[in-house]
C-alpha cells in the first residue's frame, strides 16, 4: 500500500467498533444455540445438556410440513431466479453499450433498494386481485414473489464474474467458427459455473429465510419455517423453538459457506 494511502486498520477505534459489532451480532446466536441443548423447559434457566428438543422438533409434524414448504419454495425460487439472472447478466455484459443501460441495472436491482415490506404490500394488492379472479391460491404466487425478490442476489455474483472474464477465449472460439451457443456451452458456461452456483446458493438462503413477503402473501396451509417460528413465538416460547432456529441457522451458514467456497474456486 502506498505511503499515506487510507488504511482502515489505522483508523482510531475501528478495531473496537468492529469487535463490538461482531459481539452484538453473534453472541445472541451463540446463546440461542447453547440453550437449544437445555434440558429444562424454562427459557434462560440452564438445567443440563439434552437433545430432547431436537428430537421433539423432528417429531413435530407442523414443523416438518413447514420445512417441506420452505424447501420447495426456496429451491423453485432459486432455480428460476438463477436462470433469469444468468440471462440478464449475459445480456448486460456481452452486448455493446446501449441507451437506457443504467435504467436496466436499476430495474434489476430494484428489490435490493426498495424496502421489502413495500414490495410485499404492492404484491399483496396485485396477487390478492388475481386470487379473487382465478380462485387459485397455490404456492405459485409465493414462488413468483420470491423469484422476483431473489433475482438481484443471483445476478450480482454472475455479473461480476462475467465482467472479470477474459473475452479473448470467447473471441478465439468465434474465430474457430464456433456458434454463439456452442461457445457459451463449452467456454463461457464452465467459467461462470462457480458464480452461477454462488448465485443459486445466495438466492436459496434468501428465500429460505424470508419472513415479511411470505407472511403477507401466503395462503392457509402454506406455512414456511420463518412464518411457523413467528407463530410459535407469539403462542409459546420453548427450547424447541431454539432447536428449530438452530437448525435453520445451521442450514443458512452451510449454504453461505458453500457460496463463498464456490466464488473462490480457481478455474
Amino acid at each position: 500500500m502506498a505511503e499515506g494511502a487510507f488504511n482502515v486498520k489505522r483508523l482510531p477505534g475501528a478495531a473496537a467498533l468492529a469487535i463490538t459489532c461482531f459481539v452484538i451480532l453473534y453472541v445472541p446466536m451463540a446463546i440461542l444455540v447453547a440453550y437449544s441443548f437445555n434440558s429444562g423447559r424454562v427459557i434462560g434457566n440452564w438445567q443440563g445438556f439434552s437433545l430432547k428438543w431436537y428430537e421433539a422438533a423432528l417429531r413435530n409434524q407442523a414443523f416438518l410440513d413447514a420445512a417441506v414448504n420452505s424447501l420447495i419454495l426456496a429451491t423453485s425460487a432459486a432455480v428460476l431466479a438463477t436462470i433469469m439472472a444468468t440471462m440478464a447478466a449475459l445480456a448486460t455484459s456481452r452486448t455493446a453499450a446501449f441507451r437506457g443501460e443504467g435504467i436496466v441495472h436499476i430495474i434489476l436491482n430494484q428489490p435490493l433498494m426498495v424496502p421489502e415490506i413495500v414490495l410485499a404490500i404492492a404484491l399483496l394488492i396485485i396477487i390478492g386481485q388475481i386470487k379473487e379472479m382465478t380462485g387459485y391460491t397455490g404456492l405459485g404466487f409465493l414462488i413468483a414473489a420470491h423469484t422476483t425478490f431473489c433475482i438481484p442476489f443471483a445476478y450480482l455474483p454472475i455479473r461480476a464474474r462475467l465482467a472479470s472474464m477474459d473475452l479473448s477465449l470467447e473471441t478465439a472460439a468465434a474465430d474457430l467458427y464456433a456458434s454463439r451457443f456452442y461457445a457459451f456451452r463449452r467456454v463461457t458456461l464452465p467459467l461462470i459455473a462457480p458464480a452461477i452456483m454462488a448465485g443459486f446458493m445466495l438466492a436459496f438462503v434468501v428465500s429460505l429465510d424470508d419472513l415479511v413477503m411470505t407472511e403477507f402473501l401466503k395462503s392457509p396451509g402454506q406455512e414456511t419455517l420463518p412464518t411457523y417460528l413467528m407463530g410459535e413465538l407469539r403462542r409459546n416460547l420453548t427450547s424447541e423453538i431454539y432447536a428449530i432456529s438452530s437448525l435453520l441457522l445451521l442450514i443458512s451458514v452451510l449454504i453461505v459457506a458453500g457460496s463463498w467456497v464456490a466464488t473462490r474456486k480457481k478455474n
